[in-house]
């Protein structure tokens, strides 16, 4: 048995995980944010509440772990950004410790046990707040140098404009430094920004999904500014990686008119002609990520 944690931002839940990647939540706290010793002291007392003995530690996390030198890169943990987080908690825990970025762990998950089951390569994407994914290929997570593998919501690879007739869209600041990146446009909070471009209108993702599916025409036009922004890149990850399925998590992904508008668009886009949709739904929710931290943990102790 294995104690395995998804941790974010907020929130920390911890499991019991199988081998095989059956999980059984059984708690879930607030993450400390600032306080590297009360971060590690959490994870040791919820070990003990889980009764996993001599178990090892899963931690599907939020940010990107450098395989070359086990070093995360966390912004919104900032007391475990910098750490070679893996290492420094096994020494602590005294057990063996493995840390996989959380996209990665959603893609593993999908992969193995959930909607890309069967097939040789998974693109697992995120469109929630932001975008992220996780490349899979014979049933392993692609790491790629610095951690950055699946990232496709990174880079200047946004166009200057969209939307039939077209309208000019800004090549919006990333948090990551960059412009012009997915991110900006893709998810709830670039959802949010452009219809605030487009229409002057300061209103929640829900609320512009909401009258969107109402018929409301300022909506529409937001939403076919995204898909058409979002579509082109996407489809050039495709093109690039040979992925078969792309499930689909994160907030936006619980919109199936969203995610199939999106899928046309992108079927339109790749070289390879199928009728066969290529983004679904995922089917693992709530627990992705602790299902994906079982199933690393484990082959890694496999090799």
């Amino acid at each position: 048995m294995m104690t395995c944690f998804d941790i974010g931002g907020s929130a920390i839940k911890a499991a019991i995980s199988t081998p095989d990647g059956e999980v059984t939540p059984f708690a879930r706290i607030a993450t400390p944010l600032d306080d590297f010793e009360a971060f590690v002291a959490s994870l040791a007392d919820l070990r003990r509440q889980g009764g996993a003995g001599e178990g090892g530690v899963a931690l599907s996390i939020t940010g990107v772990v450098d395989p070359a030198n086990d070093v995360l890169t966390c912004a919104n943990i900032p007391c475990i950004d910098g750490r070679r987080l893996g290492p420094e908690l096994a020494e602590r825990l005294g057990v063996p410790v493995h840390v996989a970025n959380d996209a990665d762990c959603f893609a593993l998950a999908e992969a193995v046990k959930g909607a890309g089951r069967g097939h040789r390569i998974v693109f697992g994407i995120i469109i929630g707040t932001g975008i992220g994914g996780g490349l899979v290929i014979d049933g392993r997570i692609l790491t790629g140098a610095g951690g950055f593998a699946g990232e496709w919501g990174h880079g200047p690879a946004v166009a200057s404009e969209a939307g039939d007739p077209p309208v000019a869209i800004p090549r919006f600041a990333c948090g990551c430094g960059q412009k012009g990146c997915v991110d900006t446009v893709g998810g709830a909070r670039g959802l949010e920004r452009l219809h605030r471009h487009l229409t002057g209108a300061e209103i929640a993702s829900t609320e512009i999904i909401a009258a969107w599916l109402a018929g409301d025409a300022g909506a529409a036009r937001t939403v076919d500014c995204q898909v058409d922004l979002v579509a082109s890149p996407l489809a050039l990850a495709i093109n690039i990686t040979g992925a078969d399925i792309l499930p689909v998590g994160g907030g936006l992904s619980s919109v199936p008119e969203l995610i199939a508008k999106l899928d046309q668009a992108v079927r339109q886009r790749i070289l390879r002609r199928t009728t066969r949709p290529l983004l679904v739904r995922s089917l693992l929710a709530p627990e992705p990520g602790l299902i994906g931290a079982a199933l690393l943990a484990h082959q890694g102790e496999q090799r």
